[in-house]
């Protein structure tokens, strides 16, 4: 077991940012009078986000708010030199949230290098992967650790380090992945809302390996398309990146545990026409419960809706984990519903809707997420959480009075 104590000194986030932005400035001004002598070229964007959530009950604990405020900076900085054969990029990101010091951290998503040369790719640093196909939950993304704080639908993702090495042929790409260094999971903390009760400690780390966060993992990958067909086929041995909760010795509070994991997975999704036919599965092998669990359905897309150009898609997936209600995620045996609307027009305006239904309790989680371009530089998104019907013996039921409407505005730059 392993005790930490994190303290945040919010001044020097503040200030890092702004040193980091103005080394951007410089290193842009250095790439436009260098890039006319040795091919060079670089540039920096990114966003910032003033983020405000409306919790729409009233908090279960004393400490939480019925409201939320924070902002969220994200520069990415990328310069390629040597004929595009070489890639640098850097990516920080920093959010301050006023209510949850668990929600106020900082974290690098990319700080790699990396080299093209004919059939090989060579990456050196840290950097996200992402794998999948399914909507409602990516079972085969297991390179990086969940960012749970920024988002519980689980798509934010913390840098990881790596060394990655892929090869392209005739017979698809094969990548190989060693990952030197592992990331704990982030998790509200006791003024945050959407947290579970007992709360998680996560200072309070326990491991399965004696190595800790510092046992080398590994992962190699195969990915080819035969026509209409996209496959993937992955395995990862090392330090699980879902963990365990168990009680901790104050009995007062969750203990993460990470135990050591063998997982093979396979990917595939299928093109016909205005379908799309998905499927993941994976089957895990542990030295406390062994597993297979997959997710698969498909989309439908009405391209040019009644003349227009706005495209619906339909999506239906059906998620089940062998575990049962001893699993760590909520989608043990659910149907996932939803609908994708996309205007196609300068405010390119996206609108996702789905619900989640628990095929054995009936537990309902709603979700929307949506986006609207003001103009050039500024996004209006919206994002809508609801728990309704919420079972006593699903995962869910701690957050069953967390429904909340998240409005966000986005300056890119």
């Amino acid at each position: 077991m392993r005790h930490q104590v994190r303290s945040i000194d919010l001044p020097s986030l503040i200030l890092i940012p702004l040193l980091a932005y103005g080394q951007f400035v410089d290193a842009a001004a250095d790439a436009s009078v260098s890039s006319f002598t040795d091919s060079a070229s670089s540039e920096w964007t990114g966003y910032a986000s003033l983020d405000s959530q409306l919790f729409l009950h009233s908090p279960a604990y004393s400490a939480q708010d019925e409201r939320s405020l924070s902002f969220a900076f994200q520069p990415e900085y990328y310069r390629n030199w040597d004929d595009r054969a070489q890639t640098f990029a850097f990516t920080p990101f920093l959010r301050i949230d006023a209510n949850d010091d668990e929600r106020t951290h900082a974290d690098i998503r990319e700080l790699f290098w990396r080299m093209d040369a004919e059939q090989f790719v060579f990456k050196a640093g840290i950097d996200t992967v992402f794998w999948g196909v399914a909507e409602s939950q990516h079972l085969v993304d297991i390179i990086n650790q969940t960012d749970l704080v920024e988002n519980i639908d689980r798509e934010d993702k913390l840098g990881q380090p790596m060394l990655n090495l892929d090869y392209l042929n005739d017979w698809g790409t094969w990548q190989a992945y060693l990952l030197p260094y592992f990331r704990e999971r982030t998790f509200p903390g006791k003024d945050g809302r959407l947290r579970s009760e007992p709360l998680i400690d996560a200072d309070d780390v326990i491991y399965e390996s004696g190595s800790e966060e510092h046992h080398v993992d590994f992962a190699l990958r195969w990915s080819h398309y035969f026509g209409d067909w996209d496959i993937g086929i992955a395995h990862f041995s090392g330090t699980s990146r879902e963990p365990l909760l168990i009680l901790g010795d104050s009995g007062s509070s969750l203990s993460p545990l990470y135990v050591q994991i063998d997982q093979t997975s396979i990917d595939v999704q299928v093109t016909k026409g205005a379908w799309l036919w998905k499927l993941e599965a994976i089957y895990n092998q542990n030295n406390v419960d062994d597993y297979y669990a997959y997710v698969g359905g498909f989309e439908f897309t009405q391209f040019g809706v009644a003349g227009s150009a706005v495209d619906l898609g339909w999506l239906l997936e059906y998620n089940y984990d062998e575990r049962g209600d001893s699993a760590a995620t909520v989608l043990q045996d659910d149907i996932f519903f939803g609908v994708r609307f996309s205007d196609n027009d300068i405010h390119n305006t996206r609108i996702l809707a789905g619900g989640t239904v628990d095929a054995n309790s009936n537990s309902i989680f709603a979700n929307v997420e949506a986006s609207r371009r003001l103009n050039e530089h500024w996004v209006l998104g919206l994002e809508m959480r609801l728990f309704t019907n919420v079972d006593e013996e699903d995962p869910l039921h701690q957050i069953r009075d967390d429904d909340y409407v998240e409005i966000q505005l986005m300056r890119y730059f």
